[in-house]
């Protein structure tokens, strides 16, 4: 458009055209020696006086004695300026409303402004406003994740003191490092309701976890409470923004340190070696307890059982022997006599089965009986012994000396001792009779 019009003023910006500030009149001719024209530098007069004879032209006016260099000349018709100042206007006007124009990228907002107030926000994509100064734009990229250090600032080594050193519920000084991921929720709120956006937010993190530092203990956010802090801060730091307005969304709260003062590192190191021996020897007391206290359980459970059992052994024998000694006795008013003798005989056989030797003393006599059963059993396994390897002997071929035979004692001996003893004892039942 304004190559349009410099055309239509006849302007043409090249040092190497001919014609380039010379005269139109004289544009075809030659000069008066009848020359053809100079290509040198154009003269800054003759450009002043073209200048004014086209724009007199192009404004409806009459060129008067063009060889003026003063541009006296110049007498403009009202009519045909009026037309050329309207073109000039139009097309200033076409070029203020073209600065309207902008383009917002994707994950951006566009945030319109209205003599400075907030009017709307714009999506992605190519949009127009009313020109300044009715209106402005800001670009906001509410896609970006920001980040806001707390601590610290770019490395952990460059530690800000004032911001980490917090103090706990036990009354310990603890340094915390740490950083706050964020988001923009709302570009308008971010520009309008808050003054230092970035500043607000360091602000409101350092508030939020001295707040949460504040209300545990040490021990509790140097070890297993680190993530339970994190988490807090995030919520109690939201809720802050929500309340100013901020447009911003916390993403994510992360520890980038947290232990004692350097001051005191050393001895803290100390504190936590006893502290974990201490909890060492309390795992090896309760390792052993847990070993030694179940079997102490399952002895006395035993010993209990066995208890148990003894007394229920010795209640059913006693019973069971009340309840023989009741049978026994029914017997017994009914067949005194029988029932004696039987009692007699079951006592004699008890005694003798666990008796080796047996001694007889009969009333009507002086002689001692001596019956040493033991030897008796001895001896017949003896010879039962020395008749089997005999007959294993004859059966091989061999002959075996004989062997030294004890003093056995015949059968008819004992056949007569037990006479006797049977009847000594039914004399003595008699007699007791």
């Amino acid at each position: 458009m304004l190559g349009t019009l410099f055309k239509k003023l006849g302007l043409k910006f090249s040092l190497n055209d001919p014609q380039w500030g010379r005269n139109s009149q004289n544009d075809n001719k030659q000069n008066n020696d009848g020359k053809k024209p100079n290509n040198g530098p154009p003269d800054l007069d003759k450009l002043w006086q073209d200048f004014n004879q086209r724009l007199s032209r192009l404004l409806g006016g009459k060129s008067g004695g063009g060889g003026d260099s003063s541009g006296g000349g110049f007498n403009p018709d009202m009519k045909g300026a009026g037309v050329g100042v309207g073109a000039i206007a139009v097309v200033a006007f076409l070029l203020w409303l073209a600065s309207g124009f902008f383009t917002v990228q994707e994950g951006q907002t566009g945030v319109v402004m209205t003599f400075g107030k907030y009017s709307h926000s714009t999506t992605p994509g190519f949009n127009w406003r009313w020109p300044y100064p009715i209106q402005s734009h800001e670009i906001v990229n509410v896609s970006q994740v920001r980040t806001v250090e707390v601590g610290y600032r770019a490395n952990a080594k460059n530690k800000q003191p004032k911001e980490a050193l917090m103090l706990t519920d036990d009354e310990n000084i603890i340094d915390i490092q740490f950083a706050v991921q964020y988001t923009l929720k709302s570009a308008s709120d971010w520009i309008f309701n808050i003054r230092d956006p970035e500043e607000t937010v360091r602000q409101v993190a350092e508030t939020s976890i001295r707040e949460i530092v504040g209300k545990n203990k040490m021990d509790f956010v140097l070890y297993e409470g680190r993530e339970k802090v994190a988490q807090d801060t995030s919520q109690l730091m939201q809720q802050i923004l929500d309340r100013y307005k901020a447009g911003v969304q916390i993403t994510n709260v992360t520890m980038q340190g947290v232990q004692p003062p350097e001051q005191v590192q050393a001895a803290f190191d100390d504190a936590v070696k006893a502290g974990q021996d201490r909890e060492r020897q309390k795992n090896e007391g309760q390792a052993y307890a847990n070993d030694v206290i179940p079997k102490a359980r399952g002895a006395a459970s035993r010993l209990l059982e066995e208890a148990e059992a003894y007394s229920a052994r010795v209640t059913a024998n006693a019973e069971g022997d009340a309840s023989r000694f009741k049978q026994v006795l029914t017997e017994y008013q009914k067949a005194p006599a029988v029932t004696r003798d039987r009692m007699y005989l079951d006592t004699m056989q008890q005694i003798f089965a666990n008796t080796t030797k047996v001694m007889v003393d009969a009333k009507s006599g002086n002689n001692l009986l001596y019956l040493p059963l033991d030897k008796l059993i001895a001896q017949s396994a003896a010879s039962a012994t020395s008749a089997s390897s005999t007959a294993a002997g004859a059966a091989s071929g061999t002959v075996t000396a004989p062997a030294l035979k004890d003093t056995v004692v015949p059968t008819e001996s004992r056949a007569q001792a037990d006479d006797r003893s049977r009847d000594s004892r039914d004399s003595r039942d008699r007699e007791g009779r």
